[in-house]
């Protein structure tokens, strides 16, 4: 299966100056333990938010190389602009966003909100940063309007 682009086109509003954090990257950052607010990943500046989503280019991304390298990159970033290391949070070691059996609630509740149907089949299939995406657009802390052209882009009908 090809890797999905580091930018989906439900993000296309932001795509040219970065000033939200990608779910590519926030996929990684999550894989790191990394915390970034978008305050600081703002405070990055245009290029170093360029150089971050550019990490992610490569056949496998996702290995655990890549991963430790993003994770070097980013932590050198943030220490160069900001003056001190990111802040850590555990890594999850089974998100359930992973878990391709099972529909997680928070995205099966903000489907049927959206008036989206979410199959286990639909999920099974999809890609992992899919996953991704629609478990974080899905949770109640997360304000957009993002979970339903991103069900749509990922080939999961919507109204």
């Amino acid at each position: 299966m090809p890797h999905p682009p580091a930018l989906f086109a439900f993000e296309g509003d932001f795509q040219t100056d970065l000033r939200c954090i990608p779910m590519a990257v926030r996929h990684h950052l999550d894989l790191c333990g990394i915390k970034l607010s978008l305050k600081e990943w703002v405070k990055l500046g245009p290029e170093q938010r360029s150089a971050v989503v550019a990490l992610l280019d490569g056949s496998d991304p996702d290995s655990a190389e890549a991963v430790r390298r993003f994770d070097a990159a980013v932590v050198a970033m943030v220490e160069a602009r900001m003056g001190e290391p990111p802040a850590r949070l555990p890594v999850d070691p089974a998100p359930a966003w992973a878990d391709v059996a099972r529909v997680p609630d928070e995205v099966a509740a903000k489907a049927a909100a959206e008036g989206v149907a979410v199959t286990p089949p639909q999920w099974a299939a999809l890609a992992p940063l899919q996953r991704f995406a629609l478990y974080k657009l899905s949770r109640s802390s997360h304000k957009n309007e993002n979970f339903v052209p991103a069900c749509r882009e990922f080939g999961i009908p919507a109204p």
